[in-house]
């Protein structure tokens, strides 16, 4: 539970896209916030606070004139007791509202009250595409971005009127993932993190391969909180399903050779790479061009094999690593004798920081453990769901990095 005791103001203004706060709602519920709603009127006539009562647990308001408040001073109790406020829809109406600092009903009340420097302004703007395009919003949306607001982005696609653009309210899910990321400590702040995950897949012909059970689920959690450490983040990716962290640039690879490749690419601009790839040790000499058939004969097909490319290996020996401009963090998955191979895995790769786990049980799964290793000893995470192992992760490398340039 990312969210867990942390007070949200959840503020809905008038528009279609309140179907999605009601959803928006449920999930920070579930992901531990306290969360109290505040409709303006024309909120209302979208959703009703009934609706958003049964989701929040907790009464809604609507107007400033509440003598549930013994001081009547909504504005001033509901704003001091948040840990933000998120503003989800936000219309273009209330958007000119906050740049000019308007408050004429509880919600802009609130945001005006606010203390700036403890409790964050969080929108997410709803609206047709020529109102998102029209110079008097993003005037608006500048204003309100220099008094301190985080304007999320907006989506795409179609609209309630019909048409189709940009401007549609940003999903549920992805909203609650930028509220979560805004909490997470931004230890990584203007670093460039390279991530590489999943598999690779290696030819024997058009159909067929070798690859192996990663999942790429770990690489891409230390994708996500990096991003959530305040990190620019580049994922390389293997043939894998996972959805993109949000805020993520991905490269889609196969094989090792594309891996390599892509890697040593975005390499250049990288302070922290992070090897989490499960790459294949060896490829087929020759891919046959066409399906191998069977012939009848009981024979079968007789296939050499040539060593990959170590990508670890080969950004490690750069002149950025070793210059110490680039930080390498290498993964070794073994079916035994962890410490053992993994110490000496990072002796070989000559890298600072190892990190071990025991392969074939933790492919496909949502929770690890993991062993650091570096100069210093050995440091155990205990097992724990991946994406707080990643977390936890970022924040040890981030520690030997102010290690490393002081």
């Amino acid at each position: 539970m990312d969210l867990n005791g942390k007070h949200i103001v959840l503020g809905l203004t008038g528009g279609v896209a309140c179907y999605k706060a009601a959803e928006l709602c449920r999930t920070l519920v579930k992901e531990g916030a306290i969360v109290q709603v505040v409709m303006t009127q024309a909120a209302c006539e979208f959703i009703t606070p009934v609706t958003m009562q049964a989701l929040s647990n907790r009464s809604v308001y609507v107007a400033q004139w509440d003598n549930r408040e013994p001081n009547n001073m909504a504005h001033i109790n509901l704003s001091r007791a948040a840990d933000a406020i998120v503003i989800a829809p936000c219309s273009a109406d209330f958007v000119e509202k906050l740049s000019h600092g308007r408050a004429d009903d509880l919600l802009s009340l609130m945001c005006l009250a606010r203390p700036i420097q403890t409790v964050p302004l969080i929108l997410a703007p709803a609206m047709n595409r020529e109102m998102w395009e029209h110079p008097a919003t993003q005037r608006n949306l500048d204003q309100v971005r220099r008094d301190g607001a985080l304007v999320l982005g907006v989506g795409t696609g179609d609209q309630a009127c019909g048409e189709v653009g940009n401007g549609r309210m940003l999903e549920p899910h992805e909203i609650a993932q930028d509220v979560v990321a805004f909490f997470q400590p931004k230890v990584l702040l203007g670093q460039h993190v390279l991530v590489t995950a999943g598999p690779t897949f290696e030819a024997i012909d058009p159909v067929r391969g070798i690859t192996n059970l990663s999942s790429g689920k770990m690489g891409f959690a230390i994708a996500k909180a990096a991003r959530e450490a305040g990190a620019q983040v580049t994922l390389v990716a293997g043939p894998v399903t996972l959805e993109t962290p949000r805020g993520v640039q991905r490269i889609n690879v196969k094989s090792a050779s594309q891996m390599l490749e892509a890697t040593v690419s975005y390499a250049d601009a990288a302070t922290i790479f992070v090897a989490t790839a499960a790459v294949a040790d060896w490829r087929p000499a020759h891919a046959s061009g066409q399906k191998i058939k069977k012939d009848g004969s009981g024979q079968t097909p007789q296939l050499a094999f040539v060593e990959n490319p170590d990508i670890l290996a080969t950004v490690a020996r750069s002149e950025r690593a070793q210059r110490g401009e680039l930080y390498c963090v290498g993964f070794a998955a073994e079916s035994n004798d962890l410490l053992a191979h993994a110490s000496a895995k990072r002796l070989k790769k000559a890298i600072p920081l190892l990190v071990g786990n025991i392969g074939p049980a933790t492919f496909g799964q949502d929770d690890n453990a993991l062993l650091l290793i570096d100069d210093k000893g050995v440091l155990e995470m205990p097992r724990n769901s991946k994406l707080n192992l990643a977390r936890q992760l970022v924040a040890e490398i981030a520690k030997r990095l102010s290690r490393v340039t002081v």
